[in-house]
């Protein structure tokens, strides 16, 4: 069995399951957030993923991936239904994003969830050399640093979470609320987007664990447990290199020439999920065709909403009511040739995406609740122009980062209302000033510092950073806690 001294744990392998030209089944590095942010690193050093590869059945073999070896897991349907579709994505997934739909619990979920967590811990105590740092991933794993610990104590294993974690008013709903804390507790270092998701860790840990907790430090066992914020971010050169690119802004001319060579465009990309806020925009854009104060010649509307979870009953239902309110307005506000919106489902490649990003004067990043949210930043790093307004609610773990954004709270429908006409009709002098700003802390807190950031804080020593970063940007030191000058990481759209 092969082991590496550095492990990252994930619902999913960093890979694409493609055909090649000749009709063999292949596998390629996918385009994701997180293998982004890591790839660069991993390869400095004899590493392994683990996770699952996206099917059901037995864990299939797989190559190496640009020298990271793939260690996987495998689901039956019963895990998939149970552990994903159930625990993860009916009760977690709505509990951390303030219950805008009612978490769902089941106790079959429950021990579905305990039982993969388990399948992962053992896979990667058989996949870390000994005294190995192990980087766990996000919300469907957080039994697996407890679980690890117990088979391996030798292991330096950090945890990160990539969703908000709830106030612990909500938190408490959980009925098995402490033994998903003490799971994340297994960890060395447990990592939150914001430093109010650390607190509010904190606060459970003491209330449900009674153990002495604060927002930096939780013991336990006779051993400290560090807790801190490390926003993540994007591959920011990356992004405006292909913005950049003749092709691509070419592409962007002849989109907006198919959109009817409107005034404003407003862009909204996101999955469908109702966390999102996309009913909530529709309604607020609806209104604005009633009373005039948009019109459909002068202003188009295109709404990427990227299916997700289909199986998932809350999920096919938003769908359904979504597509109902744009045939609605469609109906009412649009003419031939000229739709009031433009709706469109399927997943769009990277360059297809930056030049819709450069097509866009207004940029809708109006979710309800969202951890980061990397749209926003891509948008950010797409606009190479300098142009380009980005309306940002304040519930997305991006407006803590970028403040000159035009911020609303997209509960609001009349300030939502208000923030789009702020937008489309900003003078260009205040436009540019705050992308510059935004692309300025962009470009110095990029998913590569992110995980830099991270990693340091989690390997005290500094040797593990200084041996994957080698022939890089030299590391200085993290505050557990705190955002250092590094570390501000989601596409389909690029998302958790």
């Amino acid at each position: 069995m092969r082991q590496s001294s550095l492990v990252v744990v994930a619902n999913r392998l960093p890979i694409d399951d493609s055909v090649a030209p000749d009709g063999a089944c292949e596998w390629r590095r996918s385009p994701g957030g997180l293998v982004s942010a890591l790839h660069p690193l991993l390869r400095h050093s004899p590493a392994t993923w683990v996770g699952w590869a996206g099917g059901t059945g037995p864990a299939p073999t797989l190559p190496d991936v640009d020298g990271v070896h793939m260690r996987t897991v495998p689901l039956d349907h019963d895990d998939l239904r149970d552990h994903y579709e159930g625990f993860a994505n009916a009760t977690l997934w709505p509990l951390y994003h303030d219950s805008v739909e009612q978490p769902q619990h089941h106790r079959r979920w429950w021990e579905a969830y305990q039982r993969v967590n388990q399948r992962f811990a053992e896979a990667t105590a058989e996949v870390a050399e000994p005294g190995a740092v192990v980087w766990v991933q996000d919300y469907h794993l957080h039994l697996v640093p407890g679980m690890l610990r117990a088979i391996r104590p030798d292991l330096r294993i950090g945890f990160f979470l990539h969703v908000p974690f709830p106030p612990p008013e909500l938190f408490m709903q959980l009925p098995r609320r402490a033994e998903l804390l003490r799971g994340m507790l297994g960890a060395d270092l447990v990592g939150f987007q914001r430093a109010q998701a650390a607190h509010n860790f904190a606060q459970l840990v003491a209330k449900v664990l009674e153990l002495p907790a604060t927002d930096r430090r939780i013991g336990i066992d006779g051993r400290v447990v560090r807790i801190g914020a490390f926003p993540v971010s994007i591959d920011t050169a990356e992004m405006a290199a292909l913005a950049a690119r003749p092709d691509v802004a070419a592409r962007a001319r002849r989109l907006r020439q198919d959109l009817g060579s409107p005034e404003h465009v407003i862009l909204s990309v996101d999955r469908m999920d109702y966390t999102k806020g996309i009913e909530q925009r529709l309604k607020a854009y609806s209104e604005l065709l009633v009373s005039g104060h948009v019109k459909v010649r002068d202003t188009v509307l295109v709404q990427v909403a990227v299916p997700s979870r289909e199986r998932v009953g809350q999920y096919q239902i938003l769908r359904e009511r979504v597509e109902r309110e744009v045939g609605r307005i469609n109906g009412e506000f649009g003419r031939v040739g000229e739709p009031a919106i433009h709706y469109l489902t399927q997943p769009f490649g990277r360059a297809e995406l930056a030049a819709l990003y450069r097509v866009a004067d207004v940029m809708a990043v109006t979710p309800l609740r969202d951890g980061m949210n990397l749209v926003a930043k891509e948008y950010v790093a797409a606009r190479v122009d300098d142009a380009g307004a980005l309306l940002l609610s304040e519930f997305a773990g991006a407006a803590a980062e970028l403040p000159q954004a035009y911020l609303v709270n997209p509960h609001d429908l009349e300030g939502l209302k208000q923030g789009l006409l702020e937008s489309l009709h900003a003078a260009p002098a205040d436009v540019r000033a705050r992308m510059r700003a935004m692309r300025a802390h962009l470009h110095e807190h990029d998913i590569r510092a992110w995980a830099r950031s991270y990693l340091r804080a989690l390997d005290e020593t500094g040797a593990l950073v200084e041996r994957l970063t080698s022939g890089g940007d030299p590391a200085t030191p993290a505050v557990p806690g705190q955002p250092d000058r590094s570390g501000t990481p989601t596409g389909r759209p690029t998302e958790p």
